[in-house]
């Protein structure tokens, strides 16, 4: 068997399909493709195409994994039920893994910092929801305890800032049915009465 073709794949871009004896065999992706040693006209046996294959397998895997992490970073549990989503085996799993750790994109800490900082811009957030957000990541309590310490943001601050908006909305003018959606929201009931105690339109009951 034969290398006959290397050819750029149009909708991929760095990726490279490979063809043996004039049919697609397998693709890679440019760095993979350099790794390998792959050229046109090289001579590869059974065992050597297979090897090629189970690279390419993994240099997928590995690709997709990484886009995955580009759009936001991930926790290691997103990652393995990643995996298990798009049936990424266990060995190849863990060696992705290890590589993305490598390049600092695996780290529990760095995860929990970036989605508390994300949320935190995004919209007034209790530490007990963030705290709960975390644990559905499956971050460890160590982590999290470390994040919420190094958060200098305090509930009352964004307790003030989630009334003032849910305020300018017609269905939170009832003060109860306002608690009831703070205390959801994570905040104590201590909290809500002494910020709410500074708000002209609320009436104790």
């Amino acid at each position: 068997m034969k290398i006959t073709s290397i050819k750029q794949q149009v909708k991929r871009q760095g990726r490279y399909s490979i063809f043996v004896d004039g049919k697609y065999s397998f693709s890679l992706s440019d760095g993979a493709l350099l790794d390998q040693k792959i050229y046109v006209g090289q001579d590869v046996t059974d065992q050597q195409l297979k090897e090629f294959k189970d690279s390419s397998k993994f240099d997928k895997a590995y690709s997709l994994t990484l886009a995955y992490v580009a759009r936001r970073l991930r926790s290691e549990w997103e990652l393995h039920d990643y995996f298990r989503r798009k049936d990424i085996d266990e060995d190849a799993g863990e060696l992705i893994i290890e590589r993305l750790r490598n390049f600092g994109y695996v780290s529990d800490l760095n995860f929990a910092r970036s989605w508390t900082d994300n949320r935190r811009a995004i919209k007034p957030v209790s530490k007990r929801r963030l705290s709960q957000e975390l644990r559905q990541k499956h971050v460890s309590d160590d982590v999290i305890r470390q994040i919420l310490e190094e958060d200098n943001t305090s509930d009352l601050q964004t307790l003030r800032q989630l009334v003032d908006k849910k305020r300018t909305q017609s269905r939170y003018q009832d003060s109860p049915k306002l608690m009831q959606y703070l205390a959801r929201q994570g905040y104590n009931y201590d909290d809500i009465k002494k910020v709410l105690a500074g708000d002209e339109d609320y009436e104790d009951f």
